[in-house]
């Protein structure tokens, strides 16, 4: 029997969408949702579930998706994931758990992020979610979560479902980390983020926000306060830089300060909020990554009259999801590859004016499994650009670190955790981005969710 074509989400049309902060995604219908899952082999081995980091028991709620049983599709998800509304929208499931799926073999897999996403639209939209908390009796015993993003809600949740006193300490004014700074509307609205993180709030998590740990408190202070264990998942926000000539002009943003401006400051609201931001006609955005094509499309959503990405590999090495640069392609993006940054240019005034560029040409694969870029004798020119957006990744603010020398961090500044992320000092435990640097929501809740189980593990044995 022939496999039937897999269900593609429905997307806004281009014109549209450059003109608004609209979500993209449109969603499905329930009977494209149904008519997906049907397309499910239910395969014995459940390859599928081997790529999920927080495994999911995928083929499960796909099979209650097919019989229409949607809120039993909810219930399992929920057994191993906190946020699914959140990661069926930015989960590269792709590389993850539809890589897995046997139809992949022949044919395209089962769309088990959209189906995701659907089943969680389906329960905020139905009103469920608050009827679905179920958690032990309080054991009175306090651990504090600091960081709010996946691995922090992912932990928190984990324990007030058991039973503990779980306080959540966010630097900003809003809790999500960089579900609500880093990720743009288009792709992640905030009204999904909100009511994900009133999940949160309805176990019981107190949410503490404007609370910078290492400054208002340090870790030996929250302990002072009874906290039996402090869990860090503060993230990589720190972002890189270039490091070349002409970097402090003006009109040259990184990547954070542009999309925190604008996601969390809602600077594309000015004036009716504060942030203003100024984007120029002509602006190129450096690098390759997911972050990198957000910037991109939001540089166009703002006003900006030609985008460029300026990668130094080719399209093919990129690490930015394949259904993101399709999506900035289609808005209008431009891309300039093979081309590195050498300097920025700038006029009298201290603006900028254009990137010194050096052609590059691949050679043997690097450390990162990519092609190396090699510069080409002799092939500089000036790309004229009056904006410039370096997105070339991040890695962790040093300043718990700093203030807490107990805690060992590794040359990149991320702390040292055993497997069962432990860290150096007693009782501290850490998990996503600030033990592996850069990496996806779902790897960072993967984490999360082993360091909440060797928390809970921890205490009911009498190791801290």
């Amino acid at each position: 029997m022939p496999v039937k074509k897999r269900v593609e989400m429905r997307k806004l049309p281009i014109e549209e969408r450059i003109k608004s902060f609209n979500e993209v995604a449109l969603g499905l219908t329930e009977e494209e949702a149904i008519e997906e899952a049907k397309r499910c082999l239910q395969c014995p081995n459940h390859p599928c579930i081997e790529g999920c980091p927080v495994g999911i028991d995928i083929p499960g709620f796909i099979k209650k998706i097919a019989e229409r049983d949607f809120l039993s599709a909810y219930r399992i998800i929920k057994e191993k994931n906190a946020i699914p509304a959140m990661t069926g929208r930015v989960c590269p499931q792709e590389v993850q758990c539809e890589i897995k799926c046997t139809l992949s073999r022949v044919k395209e897999p089962i769309a088990i992020g959209a189906l995701e996403r659907f089943v969680a639209d389906w329960a905020i939209k139905e009103g469920v979610i608050k009827e679905e908390i179920t958690k032990a009796p309080p054991n009175n015993i306090k651990v504090a979560v600091v960081g709010s993003g996946p691995a922090g809600i992912t932990v928190a949740a984990d324990l007030a479902k058991l039973g503990y006193d779980v306080t959540m300490f966010e630097a900003l004014h809003k809790p999500g980390g960089v579900l609500v700074y880093g990720i743009p509307e288009f792709r992640l609205p905030k009204r999904i983020v909100e009511y994900e993180i009133n999940y949160l709030k309805n176990l019981g998590v107190d949410i503490q926000t404007n609370v910078v740990i290492g400054r208002t408190y340090t870790i030996k202070e929250l302990f002072q306060k009874g906290y039996r264990a402090v869990f860090l998942g503060t993230g990589a926000g720190m972002p890189k830089f270039l490091n070349i000539p002409g970097e402090t002009l003006v009109n040259i943003y990184t990547a954070n300060e542009f999309l925190t401006r604008t996601n969390l400051m809602k600077a594309y609201l000015f004036p009716k909020y504060d942030t203003p931001i100024k984007v120029g006609s002509r602006v190129a955005v450096i690098g390759g990554g997911n972050v990198a094509m957000d910037a991109a499309r939001t540089a166009i959503r703002l006003g900006a009259e030609e985008v460029y990405i300026v990668y130094r590999r080719t399209e093919e090495e990129m690490p930015a999801r394949r259904d993101e640069v399709i999506n900035a392609k289609e808005e209008g993006v431009k891309f300039q590859l093979l081309t590195q940054p050498i300097r920025f240019v700038g006029d009298k005034d201290s603006r900028l004016t254009g990137l010194e560029c050096l052609k590059m040409q691949l050679g043997e694969p690097d450390a990162s499994g990519r092609r190396r870029p090699i510069p080409i004798k002799g092939s500089e020119f000036i790309f004229e650009v009056d904006t410039a957006i370096i997105a070339i990744g991040c890695h962790p603010n040093p300043l718990i670190a700093n203030t807490t020398p107990e805690i060992k961090v590794n040359e990149e500044g991320c702390i040292i955790v055993d497997k069962q992320c432990r860290a150096s000092m007693r009782g501290v435990y850490a998990a996503g981005d600030i033990i592996l640097g850069e990496a996806t929501v779902i790897e960072a809740m993967g984490t999360g969710r082993i360091a909440s189980t060797t928390i809970h593990q921890d205490i009911k044995e009498g190791r801290i």
